[in-house]
């Protein structure tokens, strides 16, 4: 009995590289990317939103601990997913240009030639015809229906379709321009958000976001130098439904910093562009705008507070902190632009723009947990180690005593929220995604079929339909009558 010969070094490398570029294991890989990304769609990811992970961290501490060896708080820069990534990159790389350059070889080839039995083909036919002009009549035929044609002494091979596989190779190279270019994206570009209250100026520095995500090669150092002022802000709403109709920032940029002055207009589907940064107006909302006092009259805060909208009529929550007062001083607060009560929900906005607007406050005395070296978010009052000391609703104008001190509702101002993303691969992407689209419909509704015509004796008619797609019948009955017209004339 014998054995098959064990495979030396090269011979396994050579085995592994086929399995890798195999059609069958890009498809698998590319499932397994699918799957590799649910994590991180159900676990808050730290480079989007860090203090969702502390809070995970203080309600799951031992859990926390075995997923965070894990990386399920960094799925998109873990070793496992970019391993899953590569791997994908390089099977489908590996699986796609061998077969696309020998697709374009075989672009200007011949037809093949006709089979010996046409009778064991698809659709075999014998056309009733002068068997002298029939293939003069065929090659017209086939001409005229476009079939690329291959003529030899006493038979005719055509095919026709063959840009199906042009367009299934377009379609999987598509796909590899995706990957490279949700890569550059990765490593060259930069995401954050800033929240600008109308009045305030931003200049593009780390320190004036909200939050921040750089590239594996951006940094600091590659920001593109501009500021902007939002000068105005305007929402219209429609009355029936209370929907959002329109909303327009007005904007004074300085592009490079320290240059003139240049008035733009963004909107919700039109960014402000510089270079390939570009700055999008993705919400907006209030800021109730509060003078707080201490008992001496000393003003110890002036300004707007951001608050956060909770519904689409823009009833907003946040939170007033004073660490400099002693005691220290918290308010919990909502603001409701148009002002409205139920005995079910309280206090509540009743449309989004600002008609009768009320500022609810929740004074509370103690340590506000500042100095715990643990990152708190500005929107929310950590009110454990602090004790309520009252209650207050304040129109324009009024003030409140809690005690310490006295807080008055001066009034309020639109905030927006600005996205600033530089993404040097988005435009690949819409490129592979719109030949990905069309090689797909190119492959999808493409008929690939070959028909031979034979003389021997006789007239033979027999085809071959690629994936069995239906047509082919039709055009070969068609071909047989087209033959026999003659003979019946």
């Amino acid at each position: 009995m014998s054995t098959a010969p064990e495979l030396d070094t090269a011979g396994s490398l050579r085995w592994m590289w086929r399995q890798l570029t195999s059609m069958r294991t890009a498809l698998l890989l590319l499932l397994l990317l699918g799957f590799a990304s649910v994590p991180g769609s159900i676990f808050p990811q730290r480079s989007q939103n860090p203090m969702k992970v502390r809070d995970y961290f203080a309600a799951n501490p031992t859990l926390s601990q075995w997923m965070d060896r894990l990386r399920l708080f960094d799925v998109y820069s873990s070793p496992w997913f970019s391993a899953i990534y590569l791997l994908l990159f390089i099977s489908l790389i590996g699986c796609v240009l061998p077969r696309t350059i020998e697709h374009l070889k075989a672009i200007g080839a011949k037809p093949p030639l006709t089979p010996k039995f046409l009778d064991r083909m698809e659709f075999f036919t014998e056309a009733e015809t002068d068997s002298k002009r029939a293939l003069d009549q065929a090659e017209a035929w086939l001409q005229k229906k476009h079939f690329r044609i291959r003529r030899d002494e006493n038979s005719i091979s055509a095919e026709k379709g063959y840009s199906r596989e042009s367009g299934n190779l377009l379609f999987h190279l598509s796909l590899i321009l995706i990957l490279v270019a949700v890569a550059i994206g990765g490593l060259f570009g930069m995401k954050g958000e800033a929240i600008l209250n109308v009045g305030e100026r931003f200049v593009n520095a780390p320190t004036s976001y909200d939050t921040l995500t750089f590239g594996k090669f951006q940094s600091a150092n590659t920001l593109t130098p501009f500021s902007l002022t939002a000068d105005n802000f305007k929402a219209t709403y429609n009355v029936q439904t209370n929907a959002p109709s329109d909303y327009v920032l007005k904007v004074s940029t300085e592009n490079p910093i320290g240059s003139k002055s240049i008035t733009h207009i963004i909107k919700v589907n039109s960014p402000l562009t510089f270079g390939s940064t570009k700055i999008y107006l993705q919400a907006n909302g209030y800021s109730p705008v509060v003078t707080v006092k201490d008992k001496s009259g000393a003003v110890t805060f002036q300004g707007p507070v951001i608050f956060l909208p909770q519904d689409g009529n823009l009833t907003s929550t946040g939170a007033i902190k004073l660490p400099d007062m002693n005691p220290q001083i918290g308010f919990v607060g909502s603001f409701v632009p148009t002002y409205s009560r139920s005995s079910t929900r309280g206090a509540f906005s009743a449309f989004p723009e600002v008609l009768d607007p009320r500022l609810l406050l929740s004074a509370w005395s103690g340590n506000l947990g500042l100095d715990s070296g643990e990152p708190q978010s500005v929107y929310r009052l950590d009110t454990s180690k602090m004790v309520k000391i009252g209650l207050k609703q304040l129109k324009v104008g009024e003030s409140y005593n809690f005690g310490e001190g006295s807080i008055t509702f001066d009034g309020y101002r639109s905030w927006v929220n600005l996205q600033i993303v530089d993404d040097p691969g988005k435009m690949y992407a819409l490129l592979g995604a719109v030949f990905a689209i069309l090689g797909l419909l190119l492959s999808l509704f493409t008929r690939q079929r070959r028909i031979w015509v034979k003389i021997d004796g006789r007239v033979s008619i027999a085809g071959l339909a690629k994936n069995g797609l239906p047509g082919l019948q039709d055009e070969i009955s068609s071909l047989k009558s087209e033959l026999e017209k003659e003979s019946r004339a």
